[in-house]
């Protein structure tokens, strides 16, 4: 099974960094190694020093780099259904330059990169593949977006179609505007299908993420949440890096000062997230560049653990039969029941912390089960299932 690593954080904590010195470590151990960047603002050919292309680039035994073309992703995966939300703006008289920027979804071309680590995890070419991705708000919503997609084809979707399949001919001619061709549903149904897809591979036992923060409160707090907010979409979190830590050797008065302020936040990184591994790296006299440093800085930053290892346990969902019905556990670390939105609709649980909602589909053995209750504790929802009672039947008399 191909190790998918995935690395995120705020924008200028040194994730691609982080990324490439991981991959690097891989390469050298003697894994079939593929990084590659779906941030917009890619970074990863100035870390290797070398130039980089859209496809596989070898930079070293074992080591290729790749910094996806977003906007030809965008183009293949998204120019059929383009194409008919054009002809439709061309018949109301909107402007073609204006036309051509509203058919474009913001956030689209980084969501459609992440297609590309589907294609790699499926073509078997590599043992280890890690993801330098785009910073942290953009890759929650790009993370989420598959399966709230999903909602949508499943309940609305089969409906529209076959009403505009129906009506075409009447709506054509009375709106004058042109009805979706069936290639169109096609289009937007095998992006769905791939975008799902890619969920499964990286909510998957074989994928984890790693948050990369520097020792700052503004960025320990956003992290906080992107933990949170990247357990209640089911992704699991292996482990932090703790980067540019100040060393304390030597440290002059100025020096001093950061080293005592990093050393607070550090001891709230390792209280925030107690049970998974904070890994450190100290600030470098020079930025690291190039294969043989970067696999240095990760030799330095994983020591004796490996870097690669899978995550344990069953990841931050999971369903526990009980006597009476059943107990949905989910992990919504730094969370309070207060801030949590629980609602049930049919088989769906929908939950909403902060400003992220989730529509969760339940198990089909627990569908027909009422809620019970919810809790929050240890960091964990905890939602209780009522089995329904047995149906009594009079005899005849």
């Amino acid at each position: 099974m191909v190790r998918i690593l995935l690395f995120t954080g705020k924008g200028g904590v040194g994730k691609s960094t982080v990324a490439a010195g991981t991959a690097a470590l891989a390469a050298a151990a003697g894994h079939r190694t593929l990084v590659l960047s779906t941030d917009p603002a890619h970074s990863l050919a100035d870390a290797f020093g070398t130039p980089v292309g859209p496809e596989p680039t070898e930079v070293a035994e074992r080591l290729f780099v790749q910094q996806v073309d977003a906007q030809l992703r965008f183009e293949q995966s998204w120019a059929e259904i383009q194409r008919y939300l054009l002809s439709v703006l061309d018949v109301v008289g909107v402007d073609p330059v204006a036309a051509e920027e509203l058919t474009v979804i913001p956030g689209a071309e980084e969501v459609l990169a992440l297609l590309e680590v589907r294609l790699h995890v499926l073509s078997g070419a590599w043992d280890v593949v890690v993801v330098d991705c785009a910073p942290t708000a953009e890759t929650l919503r790009l993370l989420a977006l598959p399966e709230a997609l999903g909602w949508y084809m499943q309940r609305i979707f089969p409906t529209q179609q076959r009403v505009v399949k129906a009506l075409r001919p009447v709506l054509t001619r009375a709106a004058g505007v042109p009805m979706p061709a069936g290639s169109v549903f096609e289009a937007v149904e095998r992006l769905h299908g791939e975008l799902d897809e890619v969920r499964r591979i990286l909510a998957g036992p074989g994928a984890s993420v790693r948050i990369v923060l520097t020792p700052e409160n503004v960025v320990l707090a956003e992290a906080r949440r992107s933990y949170t907010s990247l357990s209640l979409f089911g992704y699991r979190v292996d482990g932090v890096v703790a980067n540019r830590v100040f060393p304390a050797d030597d440290a002059d008065a100025w020096r001093a000062r950061w080293v005592e302020a990093q050393t607070g936040v550090l001891r709230e990184v390792d209280q925030s997230f107690a049970g998974l591994p904070v890994w450190r790296s100290d600030y470098r006299a020079e930025e690291p560049v190039g294969v043989d440093t970067l696999r240095d800085l990760a030799g330095e930053l994983y020591g004796d653990d490996d870097a690669l290892a899978r995550p344990s346990g069953d990841g931050p969902f999971r369903v526990d039969r009980t006597a009476r019905g059943a107990v949905l556990h989910l992990s919504l670390p730094f969370v309070t029941r207060a801030e949590v939105g629980l609602a049930r609709n049919g088989d769906e649980l929908v939950l909403t912390v902060g400003s992220y909602r989730r529509l969760l589909t339940l198990p089909a053995g627990l569908s027909r089960f009422s809620v019970a209750g919810a809790r929050v504790e240890g960091g964990e929802l905890q939602v209780r299932f009522r089995e329904p009672a047995p149906v009594q039947q009079e005899g005849l008399g």
